[in-house]
This record gives C-alpha cells, sequence and structure tokens, in this order.
C-alpha cells in the first residue's frame, strides 16, 4: 500500500523530452534559439537572416515592385502587417546587404467605431501606432472607417491597367535607379499634433447603422473587409501610390481560402489569395508576408521586439461557432496544433490556383462585381448550381426586403440631393433628378432594390447583402455607381436591336 511519507520520485520513470538539436542547422555553431518545424533550430541571427532573405526573395522573384515606385503599407497594428513595417525599414537602412529601392508610406483604419469604442479608446489606440509609424520616418495616414461614406463612385469603377513591360524593363529600371542614387527615399516626417482626424458624429452614427443592418457576423465581417480595401485603393491613389503591400501571413491565408470557399468564392481564391492582385487596375494589391507562418512572425518579434498593438476587432471574444471566418479560424488552428504541416499543405494548394482568362464586355466594368470588383461568376448555363441555388430561393418563398430613401431617410442627409451629373436621357442638358422634378432615373431618392443590386454582385457578395435588413444604408458611392450600372444595361437593352455581334463586323 502507499505510504505518506514514502518516496517515489527515484522508482517514476520520467518522460523523455523531445530530442532537438542543440546546434544551429545553418552555422552548426552557436546554440538554437528556437525551432520553426521539427528539425530547423535556427539561433537568433541566423534566423535573422533567414526572416530577412525571405521577405526580399519574395520581391525580387515576382519583380513587381519597381524601383523607386511609391508603396503604402496597409498596417493594422497587428503582429504581421508590424513585422512587415519592419522589414521595410530595415531593407531601407543604410547598413543593409541588399537595399529595397522603393518609396514607402503607411497607412492605418481606425474600426473604433465598428466596434463601439469612444473616442478616448480611439485616441489611445492611434497614439500608440503613431509613435511607431514616427519611429520609421515614412509619410503616415491615420483613416477613420468613416471616411468611406465619402468616397467617389470611381473607387467602384473600372480603372485601366498599366500595360505590361518586358522583362528587360526591370533591369533598366534598377541600372536607372542605382545611376540616380535613391534620391527619391522619404525623409523623417514631422510630428503630427492631430492623433484622430475629426470625424462627424453623424458620419459614426450612419457607420453602426450600416453594419448593425447587417444580421449575422460572417456577413458584418465581408463587408468591412471590402469597406476597408475600398479605403485603402482610394487613399493610394489620391497619394500617388501605384501598389498597397498587405501583411497576410501564411496561416491568415490558409484561412481565408478555406473560408472562401465556403463563402462561395471559388472563382475569386486566386485574387483573394494570390502573391498580386490586380482587380482595381491600377493600383495592384501585394502580399509579401504569404510565406511566413504566424509561429515565424511571433518568433521574429518577440526575439527582436517589434512593436504591434492590440486592437480588438467585431470577432473578438466570440465563440468559435459565432461566425464562418472564426470557426474555420478555429478549426485550423487546432488542426495545425496536431499536425504540423496543415497550413503549408493548404498555402500550396493556394500557389497552384489562376485566375480564369475572360473576355471582357467593354469598358464600363459591369462584367465585374459592385463591391469586390471581381469577375461576375454568375454568368452560368441554366443547368448549374448557381441556378439551382436560385430556383430553391424561388420556390422557398424567401423575399428580398425593399426600401427607397424616401421611405426610409438617411440620417444626416438630405433626401433629395441635386445630382452630382447631368442625366444621359434628359433635354436641354438638365438633369432629370433636380430639385422639383418628380425623381427621374438620375434621382438619388430612388435607390436600387435589393433584387436588381444582387443582379451586379457575384454570388458570394449577394450572399453577403441578402443578410442585410436593408441596403439603404450602404455608402452613396456604391448606390450611385449601381444606378449607373443600371442605366447602362437598360440602355444597352433598349438599342441592343441595332448593334452589332462580334461576327457581324465583317459582313
Amino acid at each position: 500500500m502507499c505510504q505518506v511519507e514514502e518516496d517515489y520520485r527515484g522508482q517514476m520513470e520520467r518522460a523523455a523530452a523531445p530530442s532537438v538539436s542543440k546546434k544551429c542547422v545553418k552555422c552548426k555553431e552557436a546554440p538554437a534559439a528556437l525551432v520553426i518545424r521539427a528539425g530547423d533550430a535556427y539561433c537568433r541571427l541566423c534566423f535573422k537572416d533567414f526572416f530577412i532573405h525571405k521577405f526580399k526573395a519574395v520581391l525580387g522573384k515576382n519583380r513587381i515592385i519597381f524601383p523607386g515606385e511609391k508603396v503604402l503599407l496597409a498596417v493594422s497594428g497587428g503582429p504581421s502587417s508590424c513585422s512587415m513595417l519592419r522589414q521595410v525599414q530595415e531593407g531601407l537602412s543604410q547598413k543593409a546587404n541588399k537595399k529595397l529601392r522603393f518609396v514607402p508610406g503607411v497607412a492605418f483604419i481606425d474600426e473604433g467605431a465598428a466596434i463601439g469604442q469612444s473616442v478616448e479608446e480611439r485616441q489611445r489606440t492611434v497614439a500608440e501606432l503613431q509613435a511607431v509609424f514616427q519611429a520609421t520616418g515614412f509619410p503616415f495616414y491615420i483613416l477613420p472607417l468613416e471616411q468611406v461614406l465619402d468616397l467617389p463612385a470611381s473607387v467602384v469603377a473600372t480603372n485601366p491597367s498599366p500595360s505590361e513591360q518586358p522583362a528587360s524593363a526591370y533591369k533598366a529600371a534598377v541600372h536607372h535607379f542605382v545611376e540616380t542614387d535613391g534620391s527619391n527615399f522619404p525623409r523623417p516626417q514631422e510630428p503630427k499634433k492631430t492623433l484622430l482626424p475629426r470625424v462627424q458624429e453623424s458620419h459614426t452614427l450612419m457607420l453602426q447603422q450600416l453594419l448593425g443592418s447587417v444580421k449575422t457576423l460572417t456577413a458584418r465581417e465581408e463587408l468591412l473587409n471590402t469597406l476597408r480595401q475600398h479605403l485603402l485603393v482610394h487613399t493610394a491613389r489620391t497619394e500617388g501610390y501605384s501598389k498597397l503591400m498587405l501583411g497576410d501571413s501564411c496561416t491568415r491565408l490558409a484561412v481565408k481560402l478555406l473560408t472562401s470557399i465556403s463563402l462561395g468564392r471559388g472563382a475569386q481564391l486566386a485574387q483573394d489569395t494570390g502573391f498580386s492582385d490586380s482587380r482595381y487596375g491600377d493600383i495592384i494589391l501585394v502580399r509579401p508576408m504569404r510565406d511566413y507562418s504566424a509561429k515565424e512572425v511571433a518568433y521574429y518579434n518577440h526575439l527582436f521586439t517589434v512593436p504591434y498593438v492590440v486592437i480588438p476587432s467585431v470577432d473578438t471574444k466570440t465563440v468559435d461557432k459565432a461566425s464562418i471566418q472564426r470557426l474555420t479560424e478555429s478549426f485550423v488552428t487546432k488542426l495545425q496544433t496536431d499536425f504540423p504541416s496543415t497550413v503549408s499543405t493548404i498555402y500550396r494548394t493556394s500557389e497552384k490556383l489562376q485566375t480564369a482568362c475572360r473576355k471582357r464586355s467593354g469598358a464600363d466594368g459591369c462584367d465585374r462585381c459592385l463591391l469586390c470588383l471581381c469577375s461576375l461568376d454568375t454568368a452560368v448555363e441554366e443547368a448549374s448550381a448557381f441556378q439551382a441555388t436560385l430556383i430553391s430561393d424561388q420556390l422557398s418563398g424567401s423575399k428580398c426586403l425593399r426600401g427607397s430613401a424616401a421611405e426610409t431617410p438617411r440620417p444626416g442627409r438630405p433626401e433629395s440631393p441635386p445630382p452630382t451629373a447631368q442625366c444621359c436621357s434628359s433635354a436641354e442638358g438638365r438633369g432629370c433628378g433636380r430639385a422639383g422634378s418628380d425623381g427621374g432615373c438620375c434621382s438619388s431618392a430612388k435607390l436600387p432594390e435589393t433584387t436588381r443590386l444582387k443582379s451586379l454582385l457575384c454570388y458570394s457578395c449577394a450572399l453577403t447583402v441578402r443578410d442585410m435588413s436593408t441596403v439603404n444604408h450602404l455608402p452613396q458611392y456604391i448606390l450611385s455607381e449601381a444606378q449607373r450600372r443600371q442605366r447602362r444595361s437598360q440602355m444597352r437593352e433598349e438599342i441592343s436591336d441595332f448593334l452589332l455581334e462580334d461576327g457581324d463586323e465583317g459582313n
């Protein structure tokens, strides 16, 4: 029997610790400071060289960013984006081995209004990030999410993409940049007095009403991601940047890939998870952190004291089943714990995806989704899963809510503002939506119905809009572009008998 004072420590077998190489696998001399994968033990200096080399290698391999080009870094304050900011900062330093040759800028979107933070809480968050940005010396932009309500309709319009340049153009640009000695690099910026740009209270209320009209957390996160990209692209255009650099890590993209499949974005996977994304035409999205796992980023930030700010989001403190995004993230991270090759396997699958080349119908952008600006995936045959889904919705008796600005006026805006452009069909050059008229096709009082709005969206974005109680709270630039596309589509139907088909041009 067991005795109280008897010592069993000498008789119990101690579990053997996993065998880990005590020497760095690269230099074979210094003791290992961390283990990325089984058998990949690195010392502190070798891991830093490995981390920096991977960042420069992915940029040099793709050759998308030309020397002297202005690149806007989208920094959310999280570990991955702040690590990306540190890589750019070290790559532009004087002691860098192979210096980066582009001109960076930093953009941060304050989403405090989306989660109900007070002005003081938002100011504290911005103050912490502003200290990080000022230490880099790069120009930075603090963007409240409320600014998305004042964007022009050109954000969701198709912009001409730059012509493809030959392979020799990159080498010529590098040679020219070396000769000029890189005189276009930014200088340290003077501290700003205003931490957070002043935001009207009515705009904050309108943004909260927009997010409150979304019924599910899944659709709310998708809508937030879309609005966030629109604001970043608009800022890049107005400030003269041609590339937008995102900080999505390999782990984040693996979760995003499975989430996109679950949300019906299979046709857009290559653009959503690839290294480059040219859906906006003149602004190209770049993801240089897609080769880093969340574990590598965490090790680097810890060993080299990379500052980052913990900012709550709409899914903070929610259960795993609160949204599809949250459930997928929990599934991938838990599976990665037991099977360390999970993320890398999903990531390698995303590298093989390509976007099918489709012939564009015209320069008006009517063949692209109104929200995500990807090619529409709804033009399919009748015998398809998409058409079966539509028939199922019709048979189930689902009805979309309809509303207009006249019935439900939007707070903070006049019910019938003057049109921004003249009507193409009005006589004497006067818009049919002017004050005092009965509201023509150019009148902003006539908002597109939910059913008609879905015809301008891809399958996934249509699901997001379907989860909204009303489309009246959507930003005005989206509604204006929807009206323009509907008018052009109606005009095309009216004159379709007089248009020549592609095969009739030679007759």
